[in-house]
């Protein structure tokens, strides 16, 4: 991420581009809970992101955009998969049972697999107190979001699914993180629009394997899928896939991993929000103890990276104003011999 990247990025767009990220994302738990109850995991993300990626490739071909760049669709391809068919798959598969607004908090914790997975700064990150102690924090939010199922399921084995739930949405955060920062090293040319569209296309291929195994197109009566589900489907499309995730992968473009992973801060309450008030949804009060710790946890680590990010940046200045000063005293020195030389 080069800094002429930064500077070339209208303030308006990159707030408006946040807003979309932390609002509509926060709304697309509710909505996912809602469609999945119409059409089967599988076919949903298919349809969803193909659809989804399809329109977003039209798109860049009416702007004349390079769309066949084999660089880029590699890139594309194995970000597309591993945010979009493997971390948004696990959400779908798991609110399939789950509670959309429990689903959210345990996504919370992931501006922390960031922070360990982002191998070129491991320097920086796992050298910072703040940071480690953001990430113990977060670790205790973790286990008590775990606690309670983990007991259940030993006690009386009720809780088993929802803790086989919980261990694939930690993969699926981890998945995602993973992706996206290899999005943020990998994908740094060619357009945003055709990047998005190849990496929700072949995430929207990877889910068809699994809807023709699974047989979800058998006996598929598309008359009996509820309104809601089709609306949601729709919402799903053109809110969370084409201006939710064009907005994210746009910000990791222009913006650092550790301020776009702040959408982690909200998404959360979105969700609880409208799980709670819209689907009457219940969460109990040490689930949200959990999520209020990881948040905490997520905000410790994020002002511990801004300070040294900002540190970083005060010291580079620092050098380029002694080079300057310095390339001003040379001139100042070697004015006064040309003059003697052409005396």
């Amino acid at each position: 991420m080069t800094a002429v990247t930064k500077k070339a990025a209208s303030p308006l767009m990159v707030i408006v581009a946040f807003a979309t990220v932390y609002i509509v994302w926060g709304s697309t738990y509710f909505f996912i809970q809602k469609a999945v109850h119409g059409f089967p995991p599988f076919l949903l993300g298919a349809i969803r992101f193909l659809i989804a990626g399809l329109l977003m490739l039209g798109w860049g071909a009416l702007r004349n955009e390079k769309i066949f760049v084999k660089e880029n669709i590699k890139h594309a391809a194995i970000s597309g998969v591993l945010m979009l068919f493997i971390g948004n798959g696990a959400v779908i598969w798991v609110e399939q049972f789950m509670p959309s607004a429990v689903v959210a908090i345990l996504l919370s914790s992931s501006p922390i697999w960031f922070v360990l997975l982002d191998k070129p700064k491991w320097r920086a990150n796992l050298t910072s107190k703040g940071i480690l102690g953001g990430l113990l924090i977060g670790l205790v939010g973790v286990v008590l979001l775990f606690g309670e199922k983990i007991k259940q399921a030993f006690s009386d084995g009720s809780a088993t699914l929802e803790l086989g739930g919980m261990g694939l949405l930690v993969i699926g955060t981890m998945s995602w993180a993973g992706g996206s920062l290899y999005s943020k090293y990998k994908s740094s040319t060619g357009s945003a629009t055709i990047n998005t569209a190849w990496q929700m296309l072949f995430a929207g291929i990877a889910f068809l394997p699994g809807s023709f195994f699974r047989g979800e197109l058998n006996g598929m009566q598309w008359q009996n899928i509820p309104t809601d589900a089709w609306l949601s489907l729709l919402y799903l499309i053109f809110f969370g896939s084409i201006a939710g995730f064009s907005a994210y992968v746009w910000l990791l473009r222009v913006r650092s991993a550790t301020q776009v992973s702040t959408y982690a801060y909200v998404n959360p309450v979105v969700a609880v929000l409208l799980g709670v008030f819209l689907a009457n949804e219940n969460i109990s009060l040490l689930q949200v103890v959990g999520l209020v710790i990881i948040l905490v946890s997520v905000l410790t680590i994020n002002m511990a990276k801004s300070k040294k990010e900002n540190t970083i940046i005060a010291k580079e200045n620092d050098s380029s104003h002694k080079i300057k000063s310095e390339v001003k005293v040379l001139k100042a020195v070697k004015k006064p011999v040309e003059s003697r030389e052409l005396l």
